[in-house]
């Protein structure tokens, strides 16, 4: 398998990279099937893609990807450590408790991880991340008393990205991204901003629902012509491994149109590639409702509904009385963000009247 540089960090990596939520024990609600390997079979995958040349493996700690890390753990005893870089991740934000997460996490893999990131940063909790004394603070500090190599920050958002690129303290980043959800992507390359930092993609296959429409091969290749330094493929079973690390991929470039076209053959998805420009005066985030829906659309039921009736009420509300429509003039795609808000109001009612019904057939409460 062919490598990338790591930004600055003098690391190479693989170009595909190992993401260990499949093989933690037990049913993960964002993945469509279930996967619970045991130690021995998770180690056995972890190998398997080893052998084909994976050198970059990605965990977080227990309360986020539960016995993932140790299985992890178990499987960097049995190969030369040199040879593999590890990234953890906490979902923590102040200096003490990532401290206390990085500890545990050096515990349970038996080594001390090589890039850590701070997980899910976003734009409620950033300056906390940021602020003197914060999660940021504590991983450089880890960083110099050599607890951990290097320092990174994950984030689903465009905005706190960049300033993490902007930031000397961090390292690397890491964001989510594919080839329907490019907007990210679209602008790490036009922009430049984040180019100065190592870039790690996760979601490239969408958990799995994109390959209902492409092949692996495709979409790998769709990311790998974007300047990122690794993809994350979540691997559950030894035919993922192979299929996602086995081929050395073609970097190609698929238009979004064709991507969007193809899968509107089967599925009827909001034309939105979440570049995060549709900025609402409000503070919703249009963005965020739209991939829900889309999800939905393409099969991640439940937890999508779960997250559209948490925020579509009170976008609904706000977009019916809006008269600034910001978000419209700033969509390079000129959705028509009200109706296509209302559109999913209507079919997210619809959905949980129709889920009441069913619950009273079967006498369930």
């Amino acid at each position: 398998m062919r490598t990338r540089k790591l930004g600055e960090t003098g690391l190479l990596v693989s170009e595909i990279g190992f993401g260990t939520i499949p093989i933690l024990s037990g049913d993960v609600h964002v993945l469509p099937d279930t996967y619970s390997p045991d130690p021995e079979t998770a180690i056995s995958i972890l190998r398997d893609a080893y052998e084909m040349g994976c050198t970059l493996y990605d965990t977080a700690i227990e309360e986020e990807y539960g016995d993932a890390e140790k299985k992890l753990g178990m499987f960097v005893s049995r190969v030369p450590r040199e040879k593999i870089v590890i990234a953890d991740k906490a979902r923590k934000y102040t200096g003490e408790e990532m401290r206390k997460a990085v500890f545990g996490s050096c515990e349970n893999l038996g080594t001390r991880p090589d890039i850590y990131f701070v997980h899910q940063a976003d734009c409620k909790n950033a300056d906390r991340v940021f602020s003197p004394g914060g999660a940021l603070d504590a991983l450089c500090s880890l960083k110099r008393e050599g607890v951990i190599r290097f320092v990174g920050i994950a984030s689903h958002y465009y905005d706190v990205l960049a300033r993490a690129a902007d930031d000397p303290r961090v390292d690397v980043l890491q964001a989510s991204g594919n080839i329907l959800e490019c907007g990210i992507l679209n602008r790490l390359r036009d922009e430049h901003v984040m180019q100065k930092k190592g870039f790690i993609l996760n979601k490239v296959l969408a958990a799995g629902l994109l390959t209902q429409s492409f092949s692996p091969a495709e979409l790998i290749g769709g990311i790998l012509n974007y300047p990122v330094s690794s993809a994350l493929i979540g691997i559950g079973t030894p035919e993922q491994a192979s299929a996602a690390m086995g081929p050395e991929h073609t970097a190609c470039d698929i238009p979004w149109e064709t991507v969007f076209e193809i899968l509107g053959r089967h599925y009827a998805l909001i034309a939105c590639d979440r570049c995060q420009r549709c900025v609402c005066s409000r503070g919703h985030e249009i963005h965020s409702v739209f991939r829900y829906f889309n999800y939905r659309q393409l099969g991640k039921t439940e937890w999508a509904e779960e997250n559209l009736r948490r925020y579509i009420d009170p976008l609904s509300r706000h977009c019916r009385t809006c008269t600034d429509r910001t978000c419209e003039a700033s969509c390079p795609r000129r959705l028509p963000v009200p109706s296509l808000v209302e559109r999913i109001r209507a079919e997210t009612e619809g959905a949980s009247s129709e889920s009441g019904r069913t619950l009273r057939r079967t006498g369930q409460r």
